[in-house]
């Protein structure tokens, strides 16, 4: 069941790092994908295919935090108990809780089961939580070590070795490749993607390498956790991993490319380096120098963030209902003062403040929705 806390000792034991980020990764996911016109910045559109915009970060950014918070959530469980099944049981549960969410938020926008989207981002994510929870309770760091290199170099054989059916041949193109084939075939394109229906960008194929970025994760939280580390030990440590790991990323780049909708090995160790560059910047300026002034601005949107996720559905939709003399909010306030791109941003900014401000009433409340 969903559990509202009003606890603030329940704040006080979170990584106030790992909320800043969050929340930083949340904000700019109302951001590109609530514009308010046509128009957009490239940085805030995805790339067509092949390579990596500011954009194409947010959702690995996500996954790779669901293995840091699975490290915080679960290391006192098992501390205390040493009923595994039980562990097991609880992620199961919040998994259930989140696909039920994911359906009935598409349910309410389009109640046509005959076409409904059965792939998609929360769908993964809640996917890769119960996979990488049921790995992080049964097995150790050393064996999660072999496999995400197992998954990131399997993916890559599977990916530019395997013959697709009908094609006769591997390849990375969106329609022919083997994950779209394979996606084709268990949902049938009736429950892909709406903007294909040929392929999917969060489709089952994929969920390897996005195992990989939740173990990704884990290991940087597993390492943050260390207590026999001094914390300038564990950030330089962190830059370093996350700057080989980016190397290694470019280097893979050439003959895998760097690619979010197929979620290639090359994008893993991608987002994965820049994730952990980010996060250790933020863990030495916030939970190691104590620069803490600013942190409730984005702690709103990252203690409550499967709140502000669904907010970021329900509001838009409402908003765009609005009429001010017979006129859509966009065409009254942003759209006769702006360029059609500056209109289209500056509506997507109102946007996130309208959603922030709902968050922020539930953190100076103190209240935190968990799943």
């Amino acid at each position: 069941m969903t559990e509202i806390t009003t606890n603030s000792s329940v704040l006080k034991k979170r990584l106030l790092s790992l909320d800043v980020f969050r929340g930083i990764t949340m904000a700019s996911m109302i951001l590109v994908n609530d514009p308010g016109g046509d128009h957009s910045y490239a940085p805030l559109e995805h790339s067509k295919w092949n390579g990596c915009t500011p954009t194409d970060l947010i959702f690995p950014f996500f996954l790779f935090m669901v293995g840091i918070s699975i490290v915080y959530a679960m290391e006192s469980r098992k501390e205390v108990t040493t009923d595994h099944n039980k562990l097991i049981l609880h992620a199961f549960k919040r998994t259930v809780i989140l696909l039920l969410i994911t359906y009935v938020i598409r349910f309410f926008f389009q109640p046509n089961l005959a076409h409904m989207r059965i792939p998609g981002v929360l769908t993964r994510i809640a996917v890769v939580y119960l996979i990488c929870s049921i790995l992080y309770i049964k097995t150790s760091q050393k064996t999660r070590d072999w496999l995400f290199v197992i998954a990131l170099v399997g993916y890559y054989i599977i990916m530019t070795f395997i013959p697709v059916p009908g094609v006769g041949y591997a390849n990375l193109e969106p329609t022919t490749n083997l994950g779209a084939w394979l996606d084709r075939t268990v949902f049938t394109t009736n429950h892909l993607w709406a903007d294909s229906r040929t392929w999917d960008p969060e489709g089952l194929l994929g969920t390897i390498p996005a195992v990989a970025t939740g173990l990704f994760g884990i290991r940087l939280g597993t390492w943050i956790k260390r207590k026999d580390q001094e914390d300038s030990v564990k950030v330089t440590w962190m830059f370093v991993y996350g700057v080989i790991a980016v190397m290694l990323a470019l280097i893979w780049d050439l003959f895998f490319p760097i690619n979010k909708a197929l979620w290639t090995s090359s994008f893993v160790l991608y987002t994965g380096g820049l994730a952990t560059i980010g996060l250790a910047l933020s863990y030495w300026l916030i939970d190691v120098r104590g620069h803490k002034k600013f942190t409730p601005i984005f702690v709103a949107f990252g203690a409550n963030a499967i709140t502000a996720y669904i907010l970021a559905d329900f509001i838009p939709h409402y908003m765009g209902k609005i009429r001010i003399g017979g006129k859509p909010i966009y065409n009254v306030l942003f759209a006769p003062y702006f360029s059609p791109v500056n209109a289209s941003l500056a509506s997507a900014l109102f946007t996130v403040f309208c959603i922030w401000i709902v968050m922020w009433v539930l953190y100076k409340r103190k209240i935190i929705i968990k799943v």
